[in-house]
């Protein structure tokens, strides 16, 4: 790296950079012309969930009904999916580190970031719904801070010509200060906002290797691109021409539509007035000798609003893409509504029209009479207590032909080829089988196998592609943006400790890994059944059978705490030894005056503690952690004084003995005695991953 080159430095005004840049941004808008076609598509596939009638309807009658069974089939898909990833238990990440100590605390703020985001409830199913409608998933995850004035009210001691004195008592003063709110930020990017070049690699990263980019399409305001000219991202030059020239074209000029397909990049004028559509692109260029990804900004024409190294210090790219279904040869996937299923949908539409246009006339009377013998054929209105002077032997009514029972006859045979097509199995749709609305044994289970399979198979590139990287990368934006005094004033202890656990990006993938653990979460309910059933088998192997080796279950102790109880609750169930070291009693002290209730430790000092604690200001946390320390004193002293008595066997006196399970034994009870609190039933161990017993049907 040359000397002076940072990653605030600004590139585009550089020769080499900027001519380089140029060739980048015409092929960027080269590209968005290739995708054009794509993304007319896409607006197809939108409009059918969305449940627009288009022009590619055949029949054009009186009736404007759309069915919605793409819609149906995507919100059904969206729902179990999400529920899949989420497991009830809210433990979504994983951990595999090569380290004795498990990274509670880390895991635990991982899993507040994911609750911050709104993984659950905003980014997931939309993700969701774009990926079946447009065939690829897209993310871009950015780092935010939100600034606020918050009031409170505190206590604080009298004081005198500015020096404190407590001797005088205390007030009630009210406090105003800024609060930041940190976190990571997760944006769902549209697939025709979303360019790779060249469009047949595998990767991103491999797109950046090949001499490619990687471009989102950008939508700045005034005061968006005014900001970020303050914070460093646009150039001020640039940035000023960019607002002068939105200030300066007429908004009564309309945009050639043509035009705007053909390139993203200018100013454009829309129902909340100007903005500009530009690009950001992620490249790799020549920086002091060295390739090294840089992120772009262009705005149209020739206006390069700027050009930095990769902000971020993992040095990766902040997008995620993956496809639903990959397709040999491209990078990008195809619709799930695209292979015949749009044409279902038209195809429904058009006969439940005809056929509501049909039941029209079918509700309507025909009525049959002789003219010659009724010349006053004009007094057969319909109305209450009407009259109709008429032969009645010559007057009879007809019925029109219920054609539209035969339209909903096509309708429901369109409905499940789209569901078949989209892999809407019966789980997703409960009232699909059974006779009426009563399902036997045999189709329940059968429908749990099918629905564990082809749910299993969907989600796992969400979460193998997308998930997982992202809690990965949430994890080294932490060490980059987080500050350590914010959080341990934001989480206590739990803060605490995490600042000590932070994972440096080079260690990221060596000594610590992060994955997403909510499809297993789902599927290991009957597994940790059969980890208990062999922990009893295996404890009751002698040592000598297995020389070389030693029994440790602390891991499999840990796994089974943080599966059942999450990783909030189990690591104060489950405490390893590291979390019981000595804290620093002045750090106590300043956790004290926040409000935080502080725990001892078991090898605190707990006298030198006490006599610092007391030098702290007054206050119910502070009296209550004092007395706890003086109650680990009593205890260290009366465990120092010897045991009384021979400590018995937890739970019993060896195996066989009530309270210890029998080595071996399998945590089952008789059919006809009723299964412990919490046992999964029978019919429910498919869906808890367990592979069900065939049954006849």
């Amino acid at each position: 790296m040359a000397k002076g080159i940072t990653r605030d430095t600004e590139l585009s005004q550089r020769a080499a950079i900027r001519e380089k840049l140029t060739d980048i941004f015409h092929a960027v808008e080269k590209g968005f012309q290739d995708q054009q076609d794509r993304s007319d598509q896409i607006m197809d596939f939108w409009d059918a969930y969305n449940c627009k009638l288009g022009s590619k309807q055949f029949y054009n009658g009186n009736s404007q009904i759309f069915v919605p069974i793409v819609r149906n089939a995507v919100e059904a898909r969206k729902t179990r999916f999400v529920n899949q990833l989420f497991p009830v238990s809210n433990r979504h990440v994983e951990v595999v580190t090569s380290e004795p100590d498990y990274p509670h605390a880390l895991v635990a703020l991982v899993e507040h970031y994911i609750k911050s985001v709104r993984l659950r409830t905003e980014v997931l199913p939309a993700l969701l719904v774009a990926g079946d409608i447009e065939g690829q998933y897209t993310v871009y995850l950015d780092w935010s801070k939100v600034a606020r004035h918050a009031v409170s009210k505190t206590v604080r001691p009298v004081e005198v010509d500015g020096i404190e004195a407590p001797e005088l008592g205390e007030v009630e003063t009210i406090v105003e200060e800024e609060i930041e709110d940190a976190g990571p930020d997760v944006e769902v990017i549209a697939d025709s906002d979303f360019l790779v070049l060249p469009a047949t690699v595998n990767s991103l990263d491999r797109a950046l290797e090949r001499g490619g980019s990687v471009t989102v399409v950008r939508r700045w305001s005034k005061a968006q691109v005014r900001r970020m000219m303050e914070h460093g991202d646009f150039v001020a030059d640039v940035a000023e021409d960019l607002l002068e020239a939105m200030s300066k074209e007429d908004p009564n000029i309309k945009n050639n539509t043509a035009k705007e397909l053909a390139s993203a990049a200018g100013i454009k004028s829309g129902g909340g007035g100007k903005y500009v559509q530009g690009y950001e692109t992620w490249a790799k260029l020549k920086v002091g000798g060295e390739m090294r990804i840089c992120r772009a900004y262009f705005a149209g024409g020739d206006r390069i609003l700027g050009c930095k190294l990769n902000p971020y210090w993992c040095d990766r790219l902040p997008i995620l893409s993956a496809p639903v279904k990959k397709s040999p040869g491209v990078f990008k996937g195809v619709s799930m509504i695209g292979p015949g299923v749009l044409d279902m949908q038209i195809a429904a539409n058009d006969a439940v029209n005809e056929g509501m246009d049909s039941a029209a006339y079918a509700l309507m009377p025909i009525i049959l009479t002789d003219p010659e013998k009724n010349p006053r054929v004009g007094s057969m209105i319909l109305d209450l207590a009407a009259v109709w002077e008429v032969d009645p032997n010559s007057t009879r009514f007809a019925q029109f032909p219920e054609l539209w029972k035969n339209a909903f006859e096509i309708v429901a045979s369109c409905k499940n080829e789209i569901f078949q097509a989209l892999s809407v199995n019966p789980a997703m749709m409960p009232q699909q089988t059974g006779r009426g609305n009563k399902r036997n044994q045999a189709e329940i289970a059968n429908e749990q196998q099918v629905d564990l399979l082809t749910t299993t198979d969907a989600v796992t590139v969400v979460e193998n592609e997308v998930l997982t990287p992202l809690v990965q990368r949430i994890v080294e934006y932490d060490h980059q943006f987080r500050e350590d005094d914010l959080l341990v004033r934001a989480f206590g202890e739990m803060g605490l400790k995490a600042t000590m656990e932070t994972i440096s990006p080079v260690q990221m993938n060596r000594r610590i890994t992060l994955q997403w653990f909510g499809v297993e979460a789902a599927r290991n309910a009957a597994q940790i059944q059969q980890m208990i059933a062999a922990l009893n088998v295996i404890r009751g192997i002698p040592p000598n059978l297995y020389p070389g080796y030693t029994l440790n279950v602390a891991p499999l102790l840990v796994h089974v705490a943080m599966t059942t109880f999450g990783p909030r609750l189990a690591p104060q169930i489950f405490q390893p030894l590291s979390e019981q070291l000595a804290a620093d009693p002045e750090t106590e002290n300043d956790m004290l005056a926040q409000g935080f209730e502080v725990m001892v430790h078991a090898l605190d000092n707990d006298g030198q503690h006490i006599q610092v604690h007391l030098k702290a200001p007054r206050g119910p946390q502070r009296d209550v952690h004092i007395q706890r320390h003086q109650i680990q004193m009593q205890q260290k002293q009366a465990a120092a004084q010897g045991p009384k008595g021979q400590q018995g066997v937890p739970g019993g006196a060896g195996p066989g003995v009530a309270g210890t399970p029998v080595p071996g034994a399998q945590p089952a009870l008789p059919r006809q005695n009723k299964g412990p609190a919490g046992a999964i039933r029978p019919d429910s161990m498919p869906a808890a991953g367990a592979v069900p017993m065939p049954r006849k049907m």
